[in-house]
């Protein structure tokens, strides 16, 4: 994802930009609205973070203009004091979500993963879509079958931690170890990937 950070604040700007790099996010900062409209026009952003109140003008002035050309580019306020009339006014204009100062960097991570959750899950060359359920493989759909697609989702989803057998014999119909310990072999051998044993425990998809 790609951000677009306006905040004059340089010492916030820096450390959200750091902690947002860290965990995975493109970030562009800038510290007035004249460097945030020059960007804005250059590039292509999936996200903005604007600081309403600014030294020449208003973050919600700057989002109106966007919207006004046509820039419906997701937006999250940055503001240390949140007014009914400010919050109504970004509203109006698509804003999705506010953020009060002070704040945890980490507040704000939840915040954005909870509003742009993957729809797609990446392991190697596999491709997971949480939505539809297509696992892809170099571009190419790829047939589990029930029993097996639904124990590769399970530790996909739980990738870097074990998960019990107890609840990997939940996707049979008829469960026993043996049963598990094919299944588990054969999806190994179809994708082509490494999954722990955990003697006696569960088994474990490790992170790459």
């Amino acid at each position: 994802m790609k951000i677009l950070l306006l905040e004059d604040d340089i010492t916030l700007c820096e450390t959200l930009q750091l902690f947002l790099q860290r965990e995975g996010y493109d970030v562009d900062i800038v510290l007035d609205i004249h460097e945030a409209e020059e960007l804005s026009f250059t590039q292509r952003y999936d996200l903005y973070l604007l600081d309403i109140n600014l030294p020449e003008g208003s973050g919600l002035s700057f989002l109106k203009s966007l919207r006004n050309a046509q820039d419906n580019t997701p937006t999250i306020f940055i503001t240390a004091q949140i007014d009914l009339d400010s919050m109504a006014q970004g509203f109006e204009l698509d804003a999705i979500d506010y953020i009060k100062k002070p704040f945890d960097p980490e507040e704000l991570l939840i915040r954005l993963y909870a509003k742009f959750k993957p729809t797609v899950i990446h392991y190697g060359d596999i491709e997971y879509d949480t939505k539809s359920g297509i696992v892809r493989q170099d571009g190419e759909v790829i047939d589990l079958g029930n029993v097996h697609h639904q124990i590769f989702t399970m530790l996909l989803l739980h990738c870097g931690a074990m998960v019990p057998k107890e609840e990997l014999y939940e996707c049979f119909e008829h469960s026993s170890s043996r049963a598990l310990r094919v299944a588990i072999s054969m999806i190994k051998q179809k994708l082509g990937i490494e999954i722990k044993n955990i003697r006696a425990k569960g088994y474990l998809l490790e992170n790459l």
